[in-house]
């Protein structure tokens, strides 16, 4: 059976909704979630984190964002390349767009080539 969304996943996916089909997939204690299945934000501790890259970290940054940080088993920190955004973002699919299109971007940018098929 599905873990049901909660509020705030829910109020995510109505934010994303003008950047195309949202879906959303419980992931390592978080959701994760795919627009036109491409991976590009993930929620952890009711917390939005989009993706980014070496091409637009540097706009999160400004905005005051903070990278997502987590301990693992062995006490280290890990930070991966999602990073939050100005809570304003969060106020309407409007103001979200942006930021969602900067992610969907670097996401996107993050995609491996795939392999051509052998041609018999």
């Amino acid at each position: 059976m599905a873990r049901p969304l909660p509020e705030f996943v829910e109020h995510a996916c109505e934010l994303f909704a003008p950047l195309g089909s949202i879906r959303v997939k419980a992931m390592f204690g978080g959701w994760g979630f795919y627009c036109d299945e491409i991976f590009f934000a993930i929620v952890a501790d009711e917390t939005l984190y989009l993706k980014a890259d070496s091409e637009s970290a540097g706009s999160y940054r400004q905005a005051g964002g903070e990278p997502f940080r987590f301990t693992t088993r062995d006490g280290r920190t890990e930070t991966m390349n999602y990073w939050t955004i100005p809570s304003e973002a969060l106020e309407s699919p409007v103001e979200m767009q942006p930021w969602g299109r900067l992610a969907l971007a670097a996401a996107v940018r993050a995609r491996k080539p795939k392999k051509p098929t052998a041609r018999k």
